[in-house]
């Protein structure tokens, strides 16, 4: 996986686990994604270097205005790729598990035939 994919992997991990706790720390990702916490600690100060989060003396992860911007622009990517893929006949597994691929190599210009099929 390249770095560039793993960053945004991780970035929209940390926001739906936002969505379904209070507080995320390394240990919640590394859970998530069935990580190792070393692989998820070094991950997790590559997104704070590169201004994505911030980390907090507790451990807690929080955004920076960047941070969620990109994660939502990903979450947003993901969630269109999903909806087409279904609305085409694949099923909520198959479409999730495909858009997870898709997202990190399609096009702004198919993105945007993806939004217009869809009537967003």
């Amino acid at each position: 996986m390249k770095y560039h994919e793993s960053q945004e992997m991780y970035l929209e991990t940390i926001l739906v686990l936002k969505t379904k706790m209070p507080i995320v720390r390394s240990i919640d990702i590394a859970i998530e994604l069935n990580y190792s916490r070393a692989s998820v600690s070094r991950a997790v100060n590559l997104l704070q270097q590169a201004g994505y989060i911030t980390i907090g003396k507790g451990g807690e992860i929080n955004f920076t205005d960047a941070g969620r911007d990109k994660a939502n622009e990903i979450y947003d990517r993901h969630h269109v790729i999903t909806e087409v893929l279904m609305k085409i006949g694949a099923t909520p597994e198959i479409a999730e598990d495909n858009a997870c691929r898709i997202e990190h190599v399609v096009s702004e210009d198919l993105l945007k035939v993806m939004r217009e099929y869809l009537g967003n």
